[in-house]
């Protein structure tokens, strides 16, 4: 018999903890977020702090979608952005490690590397292996991006059809899932893939919330179930 979540009714459960890897948090989120952590380069060395509040807010754009989603989530936060919105496959695989040892069960990742590196792909088949949910950022065309390249991950983008609470199922080469592609602030500059990841993070948590034994691949089942759309999103030119 198939796993199955019966997702005309998803209830509320305590402990389900998500992991974000981005810039970090805000101040008044504090209260949010369970415990952080950054991973920072210094003297071409790795090295593991102290959050500090986010400088560019993405990450924290991000924690006030899935939080949206699923306020009952304990949030943990790995820092791996500073001033630039760059980093390195180093400082994300550590930051997935971290976020394992934490007992995460499901890891936003809205960013994409374009170099495939053995350290992270390694970091994602050891929370692959531990059984946490990986949802990571992919663009809805182009190239692929690491780590939604890899197998296992699922790939998420935004889709301009998507309402606030609505999905879609893209099954492209690109993208498995789109979401909603703006933020509460309703800004452009940032809106896109990496927001509609985080949307889809937070309908992922809901479902662990009712279901947290779930596997990915019944979580994906359940998507598909309560997608708004199917197929990729049509422009016309």
């Amino acid at each position: 018999m198939s796993e199955s979540i019966d997702v005309e009714n998803v209830g509320k459960s305590l402990g389900i903890r998500v992991g974000i890897v981005d810039s970090g948090f805000r101040l008044d989120q504090q209260d949010l977020v369970e415990d952080g952590a950054a991973f920072i380069l210094h003297d071409g060395a790795l090295w593991m702090d102290e959050p500090s509040e986010d400088p560019i807010n993405h990450g924290a754009r991000l924690l006030d979608i899935i939080h949206h989603h699923a306020p009952e989530a304990l949030v943990y936060a790995a820092q791996v952005f500073n001033q630039r919105s760059t980093t390195t496959a180093a400082q994300v695989a550590a930051a997935i490690d971290w976020l394992v040892s934490q007992q995460v069960r499901v890891i936003n990742l809205s960013l994409g590397l374009r170099d495939d590196r053995p350290v992270l792909k390694e970091a994602v088949n050891k929370a692959l292996s531990a059984g946490v949910i990986l949802c990571a950022s992919s663009p809805a065309r182009g190239e692929p991006v690491y780590p939604s390249a890899y197998d296992g991950v699922i790939r998420m983008t935004g889709d301009a059809r998507c309402a606030l609470d609505e999905i879609s199922w893209l099954n492209t080469q690109y993208a498995d899932f789109g979401g909603h592609v703006l933020g509460f602030d309703q800004k452009q500059q940032t809106a896109g893939s990496s927001l509609g990841c985080a949307h889809m993070t937070g309908h992922i948590t809901r479902l662990l919330l009712s279901s947290p034994d779930a596997s990915s691949e019944a979580i994906v089942k359940a998507l598909q179930q309560q997608a708004h759309y199917r197929g990729p999103e049509r422009r016309l030119s």
